[in-house]
């Protein structure tokens, strides 16, 4: 059989087609999808206009800046709805399974879990699972397969076609420590196969202690750093923060394909800082698997020192004249965002139904009863205390009803100093507001679920948001 061949003449034409396509911005179809996850204005597909920058640099370490695509990056699995269910438990010896949104240890079931799930080898053992059919990417830590048996440290979700970044009341929704999901900027095998002539997001990033700030240790539009960040990092780069190349970063002069690649990105998008590593000053993740190797022969001492110059060429980026999103649209990021969550331990105060929080619901549930129940719940973790999106004495605040099947929500606001209450919402049906002055300078939260008692199930959540 005679095997015929494309003419050489045309090979070029078609690699710098693939390139324009791949620099193209996605079509609005594309967005919230196994290849192109997360919304158009996520701040991972969005990019800045004229950025401007802190003088500060990241510092050299142990070892030499680095493109991960191995043992500390991860793999993106898509799940099918013909994929069985799984129910991944905590590691013998452990609490149990941290549910992290929940702030509490138990088993879960993914509904559909891919058979081609491997974690990845190094210590973290990051592996997302992509579910289009329930929206959900899946976001595991020390993801480890004893047997027929799944363990893990830790599990977080995320909404595929979601922000990409966790807010206020759901503030953590990822493996990695800003609640990301491991797959947040990462360079993907299908965008490394096109060799565009930049990715068309921004990246994730990871620091060294010498790099990472201590104070603060995390920025918008981070919820969460390293357990240790304050005790640990000595520099001015916290997580969360974005970084960038200037725009007279001279490209040309990188000899490596692959990095003039990745520089054009940090050149239009930036890279997003997700997490710590131990030494190198700075590592960019691919998705394992993809045939990205920048020491393909043993050490590759161009490629090390063209690393180099990108690491002293770096600047964290302190405001822009404004944002552009993955459709080409100008929009402002959304700082103004749901800090109130129903997690924490419920208490029933009347009826035979116990509600409970489920975090994929982001409400209480209840099940299907003829009669009402009430539960209560005093934890005050309703509110995570994140540092740029703590209530503020004096500001106003709108709180709006969540509910289905004839819920009805109650949040009662006590001020500890006076012993008073400062704000009762009273009993809220769904899309039902108030609006209130916060004045409680020591607040205790009291959030009061009850249930339809419709012979329907009924679920009960709630939204705070600034109303200034």
């Amino acid at each position: 059989m005679q095997v015929r061949t494309r003419p050489p003449r045309l090979l070029p034409m078609l690699a710098m087609l693939g390139a324009l396509y791949a620099a193209m911005p996605a079509q609005a179809d594309d967005w919230g999808t196994y290849r192109k996850p997360f919304a158009a204005d996520s701040l991972w597909n969005s990019r800045p206009v004229n950025p401007s920058f802190a003088p500060d640099v990241i510092p050299t370490s142990t070892y030499f800046p680095a493109i991960n695509a191995g043992a500390y990056s991860t793999g993106v699995f898509l799940a099918s709805p013909q994929d069985p269910p799984v129910t991944v438990t905590g590691a013998a010896g452990s609490k149990g399974l941290l549910i992290t949104d929940e702030e509490g240890y138990h088993d879960i079931t993914i509904p559909h879990w891919p058979a081609s799930v491997k974690p990845a080898s190094g210590s973290d053992g990051h592996a997302d699972i992509v579910d289009p059919t329930t929206n959900i990417i899946h976001s595991f830590w020390q993801l480890k397969q004893v047997g027929t048996q799944w363990t893990a440290a830790q599990y977080s979700w995320t909404k595929l076609d979601g922000r990409g970044w966790p807010d206020p009341a759901h503030y953590y929704q990822g493996a990695r420590a800003t609640g990301v999901p491991a797959s947040g900027g990462l360079i993907r095998t299908h965008e490394v196969e096109q060799k565009p002539a930049y990715y068309p997001h921004a990246l994730a990033m990871s620091l060294t202690f010498n790099g990472l700030s201590a104070n603060p240790t995390y920025v918008f539009p981070a919820t969460s750093a390293d357990t240790n960040a304050a005790k640990l990092n000595s520099g001015a780069f916290p997580e969360g923060a974005l970084v960038m190349l200037p725009p007279d970063f001279d490209t040309s002069k990188l000899t490596d394909p692959e990095l003039r690649r990745v520089a054009e990105t940090l050149k239009r998008y930036g890279a997003y800082i997700v997490d710590a590593n131990t030494g190198t000053p700075f590592a960019i993740y691919v998705e394992i698997g993809a045939s990205y190797n920048l020491h393909p022969n043993g050490w590759n001492n161009t490629a090390a020192s063209e690393l180099q110059v990108i690491r002293a060429a770096l600047r964290r980026v302190t405001g822009a004249s404004g944002w552009v999103d993955g459709n080409g649209n100008s929009f402002t990021p959304n700082q103004n965002l749901n800090m109130l969550s129903m997690r924490g331990n419920w208490t029933q105060q009347s009826g035979s139904t116990l509600g409970k929080y489920s975090s994929w619901d982001q409400a209480v549930v209840f099940p299907a009863s003829s009669s009402v129940s009430e539960v209560v719940n005093y934890a005050n973790r309703g509110i995570a205390g994140i540092s740029w999106a703590k209530p503020v004495t004096g500001r106003n605040y709108k709180l709006t009803a969540r509910t289905t099947g004839g819920g009805k929500l109650r949040l009662l606001v006590q001020d500890q100093a006076t012993g008073k209450a400062a704000f009762d919402s009273g009993y809220l049906d769904n899309g039902q507001s108030k609006t209130f002055t916060w004045t409680a300078t020591k607040p205790a939260l009291a959030v009061y679920a009850r249930s339809g008692g419709t012979g329907q199930p009924s679920n009960v959540g709630a939204e705070l948001i600034s109303a200034d």
